[in-house]
C-alpha cells in the first residue's frame, strides 16, 4: 500500500486544529450542566422554604424558618453558592382569620464557573427561583 508523501503528518495537524474546538465544546456542555443542576437545586430550595414558612404561626418565625430551610436544602443538594439571598414575603400572614393568604420565598444564588477555564464563559452565574405556598386560613394566632 502506497501513501502520498504530501499527506504525511496530516493527522497530527488535524488533531492540533480540532482539539481546542472539542475542548470548548466539552466546556460548554459542562457549563450548561452545572447551570441546570444549580437551577434545579435553587427551585427545590425555594419550594421547601416556602412550605416551611407557610407552616409557621407568625411572620417573624416564618422568615427565620424559611431562611434556615433554604440553607439546609442548598447544602443537601451540594450547591456551593458564592452569595445567597433569601427573600420572604409574609404578606399572607396579615390576612384576616378565614381569608386565604400566601407566603412567597425568592432565592438568588451566585454559582462559580471560573474553574472551567474556557474563554468567553462567565466566571459566575446567578440563578433565581421563587415559590408561593398557602398559609392556613384558620391557623391559631
Amino acid at each position: 500500500m502506497r501513501t502520498a508523501s504530501g499527506e504525511r503528518g496530516s493527522v497530527s495537524v488535524e488533531l492540533a486544529l480540532l482539539a481546542p474546538a472539542l475542548l470548548l465544546l466539552l466546556s460548554l456542555a459542562v457549563f450548561a450542566g452545572r447551570a441546570q443542576v444549580a437551577d434545579n437545586a435553587v427551585e427545590e430550595a425555594a419550594r421547601a422554604a416556602a412550605r416551611e414558612a407557610s407552616l409557621a404561626r407568625d411572620a417573624a418565625t416564618a422568615v427565620g424558618s424559611a431562611g434556615a430551610q433554604a440553607q439546609r436544602t442548598l447544602t443537601a443538594q451540594d450547591l456551593r453558592c458564592q452569595a445567597t439571598s433569601v427573600d420572604v414575603d409574609t404578606a399572607g400572614f396579615q390576612a384576616p382569620l378565614g381569608q386565604p393568604g400566601d407566603v412567597t420565598v425568592s432565592i438568588s444564588c451566585t454559582v462559580a464557573m471560573g474553574d472551567l477555564l474556557a474563554p468567553g464563559l462567565p466566571g459566575s452565574v446567578t440563578v433565581q427561583a421563587s415559590f408561593s405556598s398557602p398559609v392556613d386560613a384558620y391557623r391559631e394566632r
